[in-house]
């Protein structure tokens, strides 16, 4: 029985949705060159009819198909059942349908990833494979446990080997698209005043227009903040508007009155760079933001039938 860190440890390969890096599947593997077949010098009895039998494989189930590669509905049902451990677990409360949903899309990204990454170059082979699977089980306290594991949560050797190369696959592509984000770009660090109602952002615009200090303003509507939102690129903000209005502006310059969800903006920009390096938080945002932008456009290019009752 695994222990409840090697459970955690397993769990948080193939749950997290950012890591990607252990369990799904590819389609194909590796095919196996056939011995030829000896000469024995028998001679062979050309008016006897052969007798053949002819055997044929039940097709294993598919869950889905992504451009059509299959994804196996066992594979399907073992990461149904992890997800649903966890929710228990963590205590989340989620319908059988967000379940079922969230295992879909977890799966067909993966797929679309990893089909992107074999089509743009690498490559995985079985020694390869093996070795990051020798890895993991050394990770986890040895291959019993691992094998344990396995068992628990129905995987096959074989079906777990095509998981595993999907998922490094996959890995690799999310790795090339985050890492294509720049660490450097432009940049502008502004400051707001917000307020609620129409009438007040208008008498502010009107205090600015007769000379009033915009950071003694904002520090009145917002004595905690002063309104500071600091250093941003394009993409970051939660409010687009606001972004578009700050980028629009000059060092030294305010916006007109901004509408959002959150009431009334007037957005002032301190200074602005055109080339500054991200804090950890943004580069990680636009990171998911591009991650999500190419997913979404590849899935719109592709093929994809779910294929669950």
């Amino acid at each position: 029985m695994p222990s409840p860190k090697t459970k955690n440890i397993i769990a948080a390969l193939l749950l997290t949705g950012m890591a990607m890096a252990f369990l799904a599947g590819c389609r194909t593997a590796t095919p196996v060159p056939g011995s030829p077949t000896p000469d024995t010098g028998t001679p062979v009895l050309t008016d006897i009819p052969a007798a053949t039998a002819t055997i044929t494989a039940t097709p294993e189930p598919m869950a889905l198909t992504v451009n059509g590669e299959g994804v196996p509905l066992a594979e399907y049902d073992a990461q149904l059942k992890q997800l649903q451990a966890a929710d228990v677990e963590l205590g989340k409360t989620r319908t059988p349908e967000e379940q079922r949903q969230i295992v879909l899309d977890e799966l067909i990204n993966q797929t679309l990833m990893a089909q992107a990454a074999f089509e743009g170059g690498f490559q995985l082979d079985e020694a390869g494979l093996q070795q990051r699977i020798d890895t993991l089980s050394v990770d986890l306290g040895g291959q019993a446990v691992l094998d344990a594991w396995m068992a628990a949560n129905s995987y096959s050797q074989a079906s777990f080997r095509t998981a595993m190369r999907r998922a490094v696959a996959s890995a690799w592509q999310r790795d090339a698209l985050i890492n294509a984000v720049p660490e450097q770009v432009e940049q502008v660090r502004a400051q707001q005043i917000l307020v609620r109602q129409l009438s007040t952002a208008e008498g502010v615009i009107r205090q600015l227009g007769a000379g009033a200090d915009f950071a003694t303003l904002a520090a009145e509507y917002d004595p905690i903040t002063s309104g500071i939102l600091g250093w941003f690129p394009r993409g970051y903000l939660t409010q687009p508007a606001v972004e578009e209005a700050a980028f629009a502006l000059q060092s030294g310059e305010y916006s007109p009155v901004v509408e959002t969800d959150f009431g009334y903006h007037i957005i002032y920009v301190i200074e602005r760079e055109s080339n500054r390096i991200l804090s950890v938080d943004a580069r990680l945002t636009l990171q998911h933001q591009a991650l999500d932008s190419w997913l979404e456009t590849r899935r719109s290019s592709s093929t994809v039938e779910v294929l669950l009752p």
